[in-house]
């Protein structure tokens, strides 16, 4: 502890001095969070962070007045070191009198009780926040869902949570906290404040990367936005982790159920205090509808408003793009953030009309949506046939089949997120491959059922689906259109020359026994286990008719052997060898007979000529 920071951190008591809370999770500029309270929060307003947030949130809040409130003693003196006023000791060391125009609680009460003060319980720590609040301030408040996705998809029950923090498991058991968002709405009228809007975070309730409004996720189940971006959210957020089943899935399934919010793994309440005089702060109307944080960090949060004329993509905060060096090499694909300024478009995501169509079996559909698709990338290609910008990487999670239409009854299409760019054109059955590829790896490697053989390997099952698309694809085509995916997924990645080669001998790898990329789920590692015993069973049952046809093959030639030895030890055959063996070797003098008279005449020939 420095003397220019000492002064800063207040120890009311109840401090602990030998832990710490800050999350070990931290995104780039405090990730939607942060864009978040740089909406809320105005200029020179008084803000309290109670309990632990990530340190990046500092700097997004330069422009107000920040006090921490923490139970840790070093996590205190951390936050101090960049210039904030800090109380470490818990609810009950918040200064007695003194008020704030907003309260951050993205924590949850929980993470701000001291076990060394006295306990006061989650809705004694709610009513401590809530005087903190300063006539017309504002609460932004989170409640952690006890049926989340992260629990439904835990391999650990949460009741036998066995993490140091864990000294009081919360669940539904506890009547004293809040299980959904209407309890706490109960709640927060019962400590002096109204409720406003709601956020549901995924796929991380201490860390999330995605925060969508509540009502318009429950409002709105076949939207292809949210659509994609709970599955990309939550593939991504537990990439690598055990889990019981395929998070992803479970997310779309409860948003197409009407239950994208009541399954959130936490909720994000903003609350006020009723105040004559109109306040500064930011009305819920005024929010966006969702806060998403993909892609590279300089790409920064992307939101989507609500305008006058729909939802609208803008782009927040992230830096420009940096120049390539000299003599390196060209990046294939890259996301440029200034694309995100246009409407976002409506309708449902092609991806998942295309798995309901194989679920269904219904091959119409699916050559509808094809040959749409592949008739759309057509009609943007240049005149040598080559793709280029958003539309070269425009694969079936990223097109949006609109509720419009066309004239003609076809589908009309569009690029959902027209930010994932490609910095040089590709052919365009390269690019139709790779987008019918990935959807292919993605149908066999997850266990859907669909209306093809079992034994189509994932580029066989690519040309099937361009030959419904209305072209001819090559396998040859396919190959190409696997390494453009890995120098695409390389580049996104920001991997180097190894790691692309290690990436294109994976995707070249694949195959329909294979477990899915993403969450090592048990169910899909049950479904890949099933798989592999259905192979090696039909490759059993074929090793065995093989044997079978060669034991007969080989019982034939025996007897015909044993018919052919017995058939020469017998008087017919020597008697029929004695007539046949002078009759062929008469055959053979009058050949040769035949020969040396044509040879002798044609050399006569030659002779008389010359005479």
């Amino acid at each position: 502890m420095t003397t220019e920071t000492a002064p800063r951190i207040a120890l009311p008591g109840g401090e602990m001095l030998a832990w710490s809370d800050l999350p070990e999770q931290r995104r780039a500029e405090g990730g939607p969070l942060g864009a978040l309270l740089a909406r809320v929060v105005p200029a020179g307003a008084r803000v309290l962070l109670a309990g632990p947030h990530d340190p990046a949130l500092l700097d997004r809040l330069a422009h107000a007045e920040v006090t921490c409130l923490l139970r840790s003693h070093p996590d205190g003196v951390a936050l101090a070191e960049r210039g904030a006023r800090v109380v470490v000791g818990g609810p009950t060391g918040l200064p007695t009198g003194e008020h704030w125009d907003v309260v951050v609680a993205a924590a949850g009460p929980d993470a701000i009780e001291s076990v060394e003060g006295p306990r006061l319980g989650w809705e004694g720590v709610l009513a401590r926040l809530a005087d903190a609040v300063a006539p017309g301030g504002t609460l932004l408040l989170r409640v952690g869902n006890p049926l989340g996705v992260h629990r439904l998809v835990a391999t650990t029950p949460w009741y036998a949570d066995r993490a140091d923090s864990a000294w009081s498991v919360g669940g539904v058991l506890d009547t004293g906290r809040p299980a959904n968002p209407e309890q706490a709405r109960v709640r927060l009228t019962g400590v002096g404040l109204r409720a406003g809007a709601c956020f549901a975070a995924y796929p991380d309730p201490n860390a999330p990367t995605v925060l969508v409004a509540a009502d318009e996720l429950d409002r709105r189940p076949t939207s292809a936005l949210f659509d994609a971006v709970l599955h990309g959210a939550c593939a991504g957020g537990f990439a690598g982790t055990a889990v019981l089943q395929d998070p992803a899935r479970l997310a779309v399934d409860a948003l197409h159920a009407g239950l994208g919010s009541a399954l959130a793994p936490g909720w994000l309440l903003l609350a006020h205090r009723p105040d004559p005089q109109p306040s500064p702060l930011a009305e819920a109307g005024a929010l966006p509808v969702a806060l998403v944080q993909t892609g590279p960090p300089g790409v920064g949060v992307v939101e989507v408003v609500d305008g006058p004329d729909g939802w609208r993509w803008r782009a927040t905060g992230g830096s420009a793009r940096p120049a390539p060096a000299p003599f390196a090499t060209r990046e294939v694909a890259h996301r440029d953030a200034a694309a995100l300024d246009g409407p976002v478009p409506e309708g449902r995501l092609l991806r998942t009309l295309l798995l309901d169509a194989c679920l269904r079996r219904d091959r119409d559909t699916l050559r509808h949506l094809l040959r749409g698709y592949a008739g759309w990338l057509a009609g943007r290609a240049d005149a040598d046939g080559r793709l280029a910008g958003a539309t070269a990487l425009a694969g079936t999670d990223n097109v949006v089949v609109t509720d419009a239409g066309t004239p003609d009854g076809a589908p009309a299409f569009a690029v959902l997120d027209p930010s994932w760019r490609a910095s040089t054109p590709l052919d365009l059955d390269v690019a139709l491959a790779r987008s019918l590829w990935r959807f292919a790896a993605a149908l066999l490697t997850a266990g859907y059922a669909h209306p093809w053989t079992s034994t189509l390997d994932v580029a066989g099952l690519t040309v099937v689906l361009g030959g419904l698309a209305g072209r001819d694809l090559s396998r040859a085509t396919v190959d190409e259109a696997v390494e453009a995916e890995a120098a695409v997924t390389a580049a996104l990645r920001g991997l180097d020359a190894d790691g692309r080669v290690r990436l294109a001998d994976e995707l070249r790898g694949v195959t329909p026994t294979d477990p899915p990329a993403g969450p090592r789920s048990y169910q899909q590692l049950r479904e890949a286990w099933v798989r592999q015993r259905e192979e090696m069973t039909r490759l059993a049952a074929l090793l065995k008719w093989t044997e079978d046809l060669l034991t007969s093959r080989e019982r034939a030639l025996r007897r015909a052997d044993a018919t052919i030895n017995l058939l020469s030890g017998s008087l017919s055959y020597r008697v029929g060898r004695l007539a046949i063996t002078p009759a062929r070797l008469a055959k053979r003098g009058a050949r040769a007979a035949k020969r040396r008279a044509t040879a002798a005449l044609s050399q006569r020939r030659p002779r008389e000529e010359q005479q």
